[in-house]
Order: structure tokens, then sequence, then C-alpha cells
């Protein structure tokens, strides 16, 4: 089922007001639960709209608006702090924890609950959709259009012959087919080589399989400063960083990539950069 269906409805709790609103009835007091919302809400809401964002929005490793969220107020998305927001909108991907569904329901606050992004496709309704809950469609349409505009600048630049990369994260997941890096990477110029190796959605693949694909580039997300995390071991294995070395290894900041939306546009033209570069570093 398409992204577009899936999110094609406001799940409202105990309450059903209309998607299409005027800027006098439109949400006043939007409270983020989600990563990726905070980023669609930097970018399409007004300031004095949104009461919250999560306290991740300010984090540089993860967020692609950090320094914009560091003027925009943040909360843990607690159901204390939720009962002194008292919120008209809340945006959030699945609700699984009971006491913030409860109080959601007994206070009949509508939630939109958002999925995660695979294409650009997706990008496009889900940015229509945020953009419509919360009363701001000429935004999203302007969104929309800016970032078209830089992929197909980006998609002029992609060589005819796409160099086949595997994007390889900690604990040895590759990212599969039919998932946003992938989507990433396509945009960019690459061919994700988890095609070859039947794999759609992200899973667990040993080095020793990885290796015998032989993608020519690998991709990997930038280390936080300071990171030390067992996970990450697999990517400092001698094996990868002998073969693979700096002139074939791409990284890439996470934070341009946990998301979808408005990050996207930058993840590709960060990805062409480092595309260059290599090319530049084998001459």
């Amino acid at each position: 089922m398409r992204l577009a269906t899936r999110l094609a409805c406001l799940i409202v709790m105990g309450a059903a007001p209309a998607l299409t609103l005027q800027a006098e009835t439109r949400p006043k007091r939007i409270v983020s639960l989600n990563l990726c919302a905070d980023q669609y809400l930097l970018e399409l809401a007004d300031p004095a709209q949104v009461v919250a964002l999560t306290h991740n929005a300010r984090n540089p490793a993860l967020s692609f608006g950090a320094d914009k969220a560091m003027g925009w107020p943040v909360s843990d998305g607690n159901g204390e702090e939720l009962m002194v927001l008292m919120p008209d909108l809340v945006i959030a991907s699945r609700i699984r924890r009971p006491e913030i569904r409860a109080f959601l329901e007994t206070q009949k606050i509508p939630v939109l609950e958002i999925e995660p992004v695979h294409t650009f496709e997706d990008i496009r309704a889900q940015t229509d959709l945020i953009a419509t809950a919360i009363g701001t469609p000429e935004k999203g349409a302007l969104l929309i259009a800016q970032m078209e505009r830089r992929l197909e600048t980006a998609k002029a630049l992609t060589p005819a012959d796409k160099p086949t990369a595997a994007h390889y994260q900690r604990r040895g997941y590759l990212s599969g087919q039919a998932t946003l890096m992938s989507e990433i990477m396509s945009w960019a110029g690459l061919e994700n080589i988890a095609g070859q190796m039947g794999a759609r959605r992200t899973q667990r693949v040993s080095m020793e399989v990885l290796l015998a694909a032989q993608p020519e580039i690998l991709v990997s997300g930038t280390p936080a400063p300071g990171e030390n995390d067992v996970g990450k071991e697999v990517l400092d294995h001698p094996a990868l960083r002998t073969l693979y070395a700096k002139a074939r290894w791409i990284e890439i900041p996470e934070a341009l990539t946990v998301c979808g939306g408005p990050s996207f546009p930058a993840a590709v033209e960060r990805m062409q950069a480092r595309m260059k570069a290599l090319e530049a570093a084998a001459r």
C-alpha cells in the first residue's frame, strides 16, 4: 500500500476536526513526539504554533534542524508534560505507551500518526499531509517545489554507469533496496548492491558476505564525537579498512539520513560531494 494512502487520515481520539484549516482555526499548540516530525515542523510551522518539539530536536548528531531548534521549545513527551502543555494537535509515530494514548483519548486531542518514508514520493505525500494538518499548505507546496528543484539538479550530475555501493551500519546491518538510504544512494548516482543480494529491507549481513558481493563503494554513518559503541566495531575491522580505506569509503552524517523530509536533498547533495571527492583522490 502506498504511503500516501496509509497516511491520508488524521487519527483523532474522540474528535473529528477537518484537515483543511483556516488561519484562525489551525492548531496553535502543536506537540511533536517524533524526531522526523520535528524536521517538518521547523520548516512548515509558524514558531508560535509549536509548544514542544522532541528533546532530540537539538541534538546535532541526530537532528537535521538542530541549530534552528535551539530557539524552539522541547519536551520529553511524557504524560506529565503533555498535561501541562495541553496540545491541540500531537504529531507522532505509532503511540504504544498506554498512559500517553489514554491521556490523549481522554482529552480528545487530535493525533497525526506518521510512518517512516522510503522514497521521495513518500516524502512529497508526507510533506503535503503535515502542512495541511497544521494549516500551512502553501509552505508545504513551496517546500516540495524547493526539494524537487534541488533533486533535478542532483539528477543531472549522476553518472551513466552507477558505481555499486553498500550502506553498512553498526552491528553489521545492511540497508536493503526498499529503504530511505537506498533512495538517497540512487538519487546521488550509486547502485545499492543490496538489490543484487536479495535484500529489500534492512537486515544483518556478515562481513564475509558483504565482501563477497564486492561493492565498489562502502557507505556508513559519520561517527559521533567521542562515540564508544561496541556495535560499530564491525566497521573498524581491518579487512574493511584495508580494502576500502579512504579512497572507496563514504561517511555521511546520520542527521541527514535518520529521517526523510527536508533533509533528503541535503543528504543526496552531501553524498554526491563525497563521491566527487573520491574521484579526485583517485586521480
